[in-house]
């Protein structure tokens, strides 16, 4: 299946939020729902089971001068096999204008036993704009080893890089689950936050697996790992302002 949905945000003069594009196709299919926060809210609906084997989503978000958007998931993502064995991908193309704000808070992704799916995200920050973005990955359903699952993120601030980061799971990485990557969690994630008043302070530690590291801007990444989704949902949400 292929399908490409896009939303662009707008300011409406008047200190909201218009979506001026709100397109979807199965199983990308996007829905406005009550503002969170003050910020105008989409909730990405799934309108089918997956990603699955053969699948190419892709997502592209703009967000305008002064605009300020969130988007979130209804649920968690299962990537699944096909019977061919064919690889899964989704992508997703994040544009943030001098002023704009973005939160980008889906539910995890669980890479099921026999997937093979990558997620591509690249996101451009003009000076001034802010993000939240969350990435979450469950290495299996419950008492299952995982499919393979690659988890890429690329992100530019005022033209220049910010982020490149790139973490593979499954059989087909040797050495996913020893102490240089998981360490045997079963669940990672990251929060990517960009701001122009983001302090550039030392390295400082958020729990027993999760750290906050600053990044060359004004940025700063958590990343986190363990046992279960609930435990690492704990520590990102901690992390965020």
């Amino acid at each position: 299946m292929q399908a490409h949905a896009s939303v662009i945000a707008e300011s409406d003069g008047r200190g909201g939020t218009r979506l001026a594009r709100l397109r979807g196709e199965t199983p990308l299919l996007l829905r406005q729902t009550q503002s969170r926060d003050g910020l105008t809210t989409v909730h990405v609906v799934g309108g089918a089971a997956g990603p699955l084997g053969g699948d190419e989503l892709q997502l592209t978000i703009e967000v305008g001068r002064d605009a300020a958007l969130c988007l979130r998931t209804v649920a968690a993502a299962i990537a699944l096999p096909d019977r061919t064995g064919a690889p899964s991908r989704t992508v997703v193309n994040a544009t943030v204008a001098n002023g704009g704000l973005l939160r980008w808070l889906p539910e995890q992704l669980i890479a099921a036993a026999g997937c093979h799916h990558t997620t591509i995200a690249t996101i451009e920050l003009e000076e001034g704009a802010s993000l939240l973005w969350r990435d979450e990955l469950v290495c299996g359903r419950h008492n299952e080893q995982p499919g393979d699952a690659t988890i890429s993120t690329s992100a530019q601030y005022a033209g220049r890089p910010l982020l490149r980061q790139t973490l593979s799971v499954g059989p087909r990485s040797a050495g996913w689950d020893g102490p240089a990557v998981l360490g045997g969690a079963k669940a990672t994630g990251s929060l990517l936050q960009v701001h122009p008043d983001v302090p550039h302070t030392a390295p400082s530690v958020l729990g027993p697996t999760a750290v906050r590291t600053p990044l060359n801007g004004p940025a700063c990444l958590v990343t986190a790992t363990a046992a279960d989704a609930h435990t690492l949902r704990g520590y990102l949400t901690c992390a965020t302002p």
